[in-house]
């Protein structure tokens, strides 16, 4: 059957500059989505010892089957995550979506012959889209409209309806439908936002009120009940009526009440019960000096479990009555968490930072901890993976700052390790030690020492630190990494003369900072889908991330900020780049527009500047599919290699 490229793919090409001959040499292992420009063949040898990194496994819980018979995860054995069944602690992934791309769902509850909805987009453009899985016919029958941004909401307790959240009216404003899952084309708009970005967090007991909660940046959020019948939205307040972050919400069994984290009583996202009638809020971890990251609400019960971030790792409480009661567990990152359908386990995502991500569950009668999925490591001694040690330095303001620190085991004043630095994206984000087979690759295999910083803005240390790079404090946070490379330079086992710095989306923004402001001292940078330029950025990205964008980074339409990006935005700076510089980015990433990548990277080549550049057609934000993100890494540690010391 003769087959055409789509037009998207036919521009894109048409884009990519002419190669030379010592460029078209052809790399066995490049997939065929991917183009190059300055990049050599990755050497097969290293193909083969990535191999058993690449293949290390995860699995991520993603609910409770509603007959009580076994779990359903998210796990990779193709080319992307997909999901699978468990019966029992332990026993095999039986595979229930065969999909091209990533997908993510649940079950739906009540659902007897255990269907299934799902959320799944194509190339990483985001425009995901819902799906029933009927397990009785064995069918996938599409919900949406097949061309919007959708995203899966608050399901009732008895299956029968579900809120999605699409921007089909006008692409620009999320509205609130509801759906029947069992019926195609049943989606209805029961709230629309007109500029608001408002989401539900739940149903009320008897699936007559939605619990309603609107995001406008990372410190503002707000609250509300909406009447399913009448669409009348009533607002509710935080104390005192002041402006603060919004974490969770969720109705108690009764509806009566809400559960809320919110940091509008201190510095820190709080769990509180807000009685509706008496309008009063109860606050339950006040002696909790730490966000409040996961909470759940058994829907008969009553019963409350919520998990707690203390600088990067969880812990797991029980509420008895008014009392917390914290719960044994690993140390580790916890996510997913789910009462089983009788009340009586937890269900959760575990992550460690010597171990892949496993789906395990907790007896709340006895506090046993059973382990549901083992996920592989490729091969691998897992006795040698390394566990960071938690650090903190300095910086130019006499403020401490949090760090990650992984080890190499042969470093010393003899021997001194490079050293990577990994920055998190966001900005209002935070880099926990979850497992990562790139840092264990790195410290194991190349010696190299590999630091995370959690810069100032960076979520999980209190509401002053978060706003501490807003706006025309953009730059404070790259003289945080100034510091670092100070604090490097004092440790006697780190080699402060080979510094590389890598980072994703807003991550990649900081690398390219930090190689305009300390390009003397780092030798090599890597930025994956990062912002080159705040102004076309933001008039470029997803027109529904508009305005939230705007709200942590300041607005290009003011002429004010607009001088602010003008003086910090890389593409400003390009010329001051002199270290190595590699670019990786998805043609179809709808937050950081593929265009950043072209542009930083013609204008770093303008200056006679060698560039590594690694372009996938299918592809958004981020490498999905693990041809692509196997290749990718590949390159990543080919380009670290050839400019750190081994």
């Amino acid at each position: 059957m003769h087959r055409t490229l789509p037009l998207s793919a036919i521009l894109f090409f048409m884009m990519l500059p002419a190669l030379t001959p010592a460029e078209e040499e052809t790399d066995p292992r490049r997939p065929a989505a991917i183009a190059t420009e300055e990049v050599p063949v990755v050497p097969e040898e290293l193909f083969e010892r990535l191999n058993q990194y690449t293949n290390i496994r995860s699995a991520d819980m993603q609910g409770w089957s509603p007959d009580g018979n076994g779990i359903l995860v998210s796990t990779r054995f193709g080319n992307s995550s997909q999901l699978h069944r468990v019966y029992t602690p332990g026993g095999r992934r039986e595979q229930v979506t065969f999909f091209e791309e990533p997908v993510r769902g649940g079950f739906i509850p009540q659902a007897k012959d255990g269907s299934m909805l799902l959320s799944m987009s194509v190339g990483g453009n985001e425009n995901y889209q819902v799906y029933l899985l009927d397990r009785g016919s064995f069918t996938s029958t599409l919900l949406t409209d097949g061309v919007s941004r959708n995203s899966l909401g608050a399901i009732r307790d008895d299956g029968q309806q579900v809120v999605i959240s699409s921007n089909r009216r006008n692409g620009r404003d999320t509205d609130l439908y509801i759906a029947d899952p069992r019926k195609p084309d049943s989606m209805e708009i029961v709230f629309q936002t007109d500029g608001e970005y408002w989401y539900a967090a739940d149903w009320s007991n008897d699936a007559s009120t939605l619990l309603l909660g609107r995001y406008v940046s990372i410190n503002e959020s707000y609250f509300a009940l909406l009447d399913v019948k009448t669409r009348k939205r009533t607002d509710l307040t935080l104390p005192d009526g002041i402006t603060a972050a919004i974490g969770n919400l969720r109705f108690s069994a009764d509806s009566k009440s809400i559960y809320i984290t919110t940091d509008a009583h201190g510095e820190y996202n709080r769990l509180a019960r807000y009685d509706i009638a008496a309008k009063e809020y109860h606050w339950l971890t006040e002696s909790i000096n730490w966000d409040v990251s996961e909470l759940e609400v058994h829907p008969e019960s009553g019963q409350v479990a919520f998990a707690v971030n203390e600088d990067g790792a969880s812990r797991l409480y029980l509420l008895d009555g008014d009392t917390p009661r914290p719960l044994e567990l690993p140390l580790g990152i916890l996510s997913n968490i789910e009462f089983s359908p009788d009340g009586k386990q937890l269900g959760f995502t575990l992550s460690r930072p010597d171990a892949p991500s496993d789906a395990y569950s907790l007896s709340l009668d006895d506090e046993h901890l059973t382990r549901w999925t083992f996920s592989e490591v490729g091969g691998l001694d897992p006795d040698k993976f390394v566990t960071p040690q938690r650090i903190q330095f300095q910086s130019f303001d006499e403020r401490t700052i949090p760090a990650y620190y992984y080890k190499p085991r042969g470093a010393s004043a003899d021997s001194k390790a490079p050293v990577v630095i990994s920055i998190h994206g966001g900005p209002e984000s935070q880099y926990q030690p979850y497992f990562s087979s790139s840092s264990q690759y790195y410290v194991n295999d190349l010696d190299f020492a590999v630091i995370a910083p959690n810069v100032r803005g960076s979520a999980g240390y209190g509401k002053t630190y978060l706003k501490l790079d807003n706006g025309a404090l953009r730059e404070d946070s790259v003289k945080d990494i100034g510091a670092l490379l100070d604090w490097i330079a004092a440790q006697p086992e780190l080699d402060a003369s080979e510094v590389a710095v890598v980072g994703g989306s807003y991550g990649g923004y900081m690398v390219l900072a930090s190689l305009i402001h300390y390009g003397d001292r780092i030798k090599a940078g890597i930025d994956i889908v990062g912002i080159a330029s705040f102004t076309t950025f933001l008039e470029n990205t997803a027109a529904y991330r508009q305005d939230l964008r705007r709200a942590e980074y300041g607005d290009e339409r003011d002429p004010k900020m607009r001088e602010v990006f003008d003086r910090i935005n890389p593409t400003s700076n390009a010329d001051k780049i002199r270290s190595a510089l590699m670019v990786a980015h998805g043609v179809n990433d709808p937050r950081v527009p593929f265009s950043e990548a072209q542009q930083i990277a013609d204008k770093v080549r303008s200056q006679k500047r060698s560039v590594w550049t690694v372009y996938a057609d299918n592809e958004g934000h981020g490498f999905g599919k693990k041809d692509n993100a196997d290749y990718v890494r590949a390159v990543q540690v080919m380009f670290l290699k050839q400019h750190l010391r081994p």
